[in-house]
């Protein structure tokens, strides 16, 4: 975890200097926060802060399928990250710009869905009427349950954890949850709309499209679809574009002014991306909780109206009507963490108690000392939206290979030969793509996955930070309209 203040690029904002753009990113393990100011050498960072959340909740209704967080968790590791922040440079925050995790769904009662309270720094907020957050790893809705409802009009899959597959859920299998509620977005639509005070939820067409259900050539939600099939489409967030601004700030908050400008929440992959990808000939690869490998698609395209649901790539909507051809994976960062918890709760069981950062530590040491091996995991414990039943497996192993090096090596090997698996070298050389851009916590904190990435694709490859997201929401807003990909420059 990065330090608190920690000081990246030029050094921090002094009053009098240039205004700051706040940077937020909503996580599935931790909040982040950046702030970002514009130079004439560009945009620098100048300090950035995380905490983790912590906020996984139990799911009665959903069971051992179920994959919930508490809100107020979250709401406290964000406030945690302001308040760690220096006054006089969140007093001059001008826009504030918000990613998190997408795909997933929150419920909250209009007007109830937050209480504000005067702090020593200012106004901050607690949620109020808020349901659980139902996060993307949430596997409530099986295959069948899938294929009973209607067919999207989209050119995205749908898939269990996306935000309309678990309303139809709640509505066939627990009706009587949805009734105290009258909105619903991400968390961090739900973060715009307390911090903006709007009367109903404002999505970008980036977290729109992760939901299911939604048209992105007409900007629109598949309505008719929804309503002949019972799904209360009141729920469904305003949809407006990446870039825009949702509204001003009701009240100061940790210091930052009342009136200030906020941008609709934005999707914390495109985000990664956005801090990142300079030229048409960049891949980007992200590893944080999931992963995901994306090139840009050229100018103009426009997806397939249907999906291919076998298709291991999917186009996510990027900015300015753009998008980007995306291998996005399950297994990233959770495998490793699995890895680590079952270490953990092994070693427990034989009498030793070892803390889960420790062995993160001496399992990757372990593996840098051990440069190769036969043994071959496939690490897809999450399955893959376009395989589902596709579960992990570890093959050839011989009684040489089962060192914790050997099998961390092997890990970190096969979470990026998943990837390649999906996107693979090939594709990635047919479209001209020059360099890799490497971003996300899980990647940036691991030297062995950085070491299977340069093995498996042959290409330059430059690392990014564990803040990537949180600074590319601060970059949006500093553009606030995002500009078309020129010649050779995307942002």
């Amino acid at each position: 975890m990065m330090a608190d203040n920690q000081a990246i690029g030029l050094s921090p904002c002094t009053t009098p200097g240039p205004v700051c753009v706040l940077g937020i990113d909503l996580g599935t393990t931790s909040v982040k926060a950046a702030l970002v100011i514009e130079t004439e050498q560009g945009q620098t960072l100048t300090q950035s802060c995380s905490r983790e959340t912590e906020a996984q909740a139990d799911s009665p209704a959903a069971g051992a399928q179920g994959m919930e967080q508490d809100v107020q968790k979250i709401i406290k590791a964000l406030n945690e990250c302001l308040a760690a922040f220096p006054q006089e440079h969140l007093q001059r925050v001008s826009r504030i710009g918000i990613s998190g995790q997408m795909h997933g769904i929150v419920f909250w009662k209009t007007n109830q869905g937050c209480r504000w309270t005067k702090s020593g720094t200012g106004h901050t907020f607690q949620p109020g009427e808020v349901s659980h957050l139902i996060t993307w790893q949430d596997g409530r809705c099986s295959s069948s349950f899938l294929s009973s409802l209607p067919q999207p009009q989209s050119h995205l899959s749908l898939a269990t954890g996306f935000g309309c597959a678990t309303i139809y859920w709640y509505l066939k299998n627990s009706p009587d949850f949805l009734k105290p509620y009258d909105a619903a977005g991400t968390v961090h639509d739900y973060v715009v709309a307390m911090l903006c005070d709007l009367e109903r939820p404002l999505m970008s067409i980036q977290n729109a499209a992760s939901w299911g259900y939604f048209n992105c050539r007409s900007k629109s939600w598949n309505t008719e679809i929804l309503r002949e099939s019972g799904f209360p489409v009141d729920l469904l967030p305003e949809v407006g574009d990446p870039g825009d601004i949702a509204g001003r700030m009701l009240h100061d908050w940790h210091g930052i002014p009342k009136g200030t400008e906020v941008g609709i929440a934005l999707g914390d992959f495109q985000c990664s991306v956005y801090s990142c990808m300079t030229e048409r000939t960049d891949a980007v690869l992200n590893i944080s909780t999931s992963a995901q490998l994306t090139v840009p698609m050229p100018l103009g395209f426009q997806p397939p109206e249907t999906p291919d649901s076998l298709s291991a790539v999917a186009y996510f909507p990027y900015f300015d009507g753009n998008y980007l051809a995306v291998a996005a994976s399950l297994n990233g960062g959770n495998v490793l963490a699995t890895f680590v918890d079952m270490l953990a709760r092994w070693m427990a069981e034989l009498g030793c108690e070892v803390l889960e950062s420790n062995i993160y530590i001496q399992m990757i040491n372990a593996a840098l000392a051990q440069n190769d091996t036969r043994l071959s995991i496939c690490p897809t414990i999450f399955g893959e939206r376009h395989m589902p039943e596709q579960l992990a497996s570890v093959t050839s192993i011989t009684a040489s290979d089962l060192s914790l090096g050997h099998v961390t090596r092997a890990l970190c090997h096969g979470i990026i030969q998943n990837l390649h698996s999906m996107l693979p070298f090939q594709h990635l050389k047919e479209a001209e793509v020059k360099r890799i851009l490497g971003s996300g916590s899980a990647l940036s904190r691991n030297e062995v996955l950085k070491q299977e990435v340069e093995k498996i694709f042959p290409f330059p490859v430059i690392y990014g930070k564990d803040v990537d997201a949180a600074v590319g929401a601060a970059m949006v807003m500093l553009h606030r309209r995002y500009k078309p990909i020129v010649q050779d420059c995307l942002i």
